[in-house]
């Protein structure tokens, strides 16, 4: 993938920084001063770029093709990890993973959007859009864990779901509806963590919970940017001034109500190291599921609604 243009001039300098750490193993000389006052230009560099990103360019770092996906989140989070498969009606559907995860010895169910890592992987998971087969696994899994106790830890990074003509045929809208219903009423803690990219109802059908944290380069909202764009004003390359209006940043989200904590990114996103991003969203599961777990599941349910009507 090509460099962010407002990343370049960081690149550059960190390119610079590195071919001078290779001169001087090379040539057996001592620029430690320079390499000091060069990496010391590059974090104060760095730090000004990614404090002061625009809504658009948050939008544009949660499409990074390295950003940790779910299954990386599992893997990151959580002790151990069984996947499992199908809706029970039609198919598997690649492009939802979902399993019994463990998180300290409490065993959660885990779902997700999952897209691939390059364009066979990603045929495979349909680009990460889920078909209604992947929400009505979702929806069998939510289900599932009420009956045994199991809190529901949802990962939500997807622009929708899939919009193709055999999706509607088989029932997208309605098993979305589905599981916002179910959601809505499920009794057992509900956490969300959105990841990436929130985009329409096809996140809204993995959002209702009880407590919705936010990595700090992710957006949500009910549309993208771009066709927000295109149907305000016929011209989707107008999609940065619509980012703006449309308030879709964890900072505006926060404010609204809407999300409950934001997660910290290494500096430069959570694409440059996997593991500190993992860390830091473990950390987060960890408080936040110790404290709804002590909640009375009818207060629990009946929070989670009021929550949602204030919202609308």
């Amino acid at each position: 993938m090509q460099p962010f243009e407002w990343e370049k001039p960081l690149l550059e300098l960190e390119e610079r920084i590195k071919e001078l750490k290779q001169f001087c193993t090379r040539a057996e000389m001592d620029f430690s001063e320079e390499l000091a006052n060069l990496e010391r230009k590059a974090w104060d560099l760095r730090r000004e770029i990614y404090a002061n990103l625009t809504p658009y360019q948050r939008v544009l770092m949660a499409r990074h093709p390295q950003r940790p996906t779910t299954l990386d989140y599992i893997r990151l989070v959580f002790d151990d990890f069984l996947e499992l498969r199908g809706d029970r009606a039609f198919r598997d559907d690649g492009a939802i993973v979902g399993g019994i995860a463990v998180l300290d010895g409490q065993p959660v169910t885990v779902l997700g959007p999952q897209k691939g890592r390059d364009t066979k992987e990603n045929i495979a998971r349909n680009f990460g859009l889920p078909h209604p087969e992947g929400y009505r696994k979702a929806l069998r899994l939510m289900k599932q864990a009420e009956k045994f106790g199991r809190p529901v830890v949802t990962f939500i990074d997807l622009v929708g779901a899939y919009p193709g003509v055999e999706a509607e045929e088989r029932g997208q809208g309605l098993v979305i509806a589905e599981c916002i219903e179910a959601m809505s009423f499920l009794r057992t803690p509900i956490i969300a963590v959105i990841t990436g990219e929130g985009g329409s109802g096809g996140a809204l059908a993995l959002g209702v919970a009880d407590r919705i944290l936010m990595l700090e380069n992710a957006w949500y909202s009910v549309i993208s940017p771009e066709m927000c764009a295109a149907i305000l004003w016929r011209d989707a390359s107008r999609a940065e001034e619509a980012a703006e209006v449309l308030r879709l940043t964890p900072t505006d989200l926060l404010r609204f109500g809407i999300i409950d904590d934001v997660i910290t990114e290494p500096l430069g996103g959570a694409h440059r190291d996997h593991s500190f991003t993992g860390l830091q969203v473990r950390a987060f599961l960890r408080r936040y599921l110790a404290l709804v777990k002590k909640i009375p599941v009818e207060q629990l349910v009946e929070e989670r609604l009021a929550r949602f009507r204030r919202i609308g």
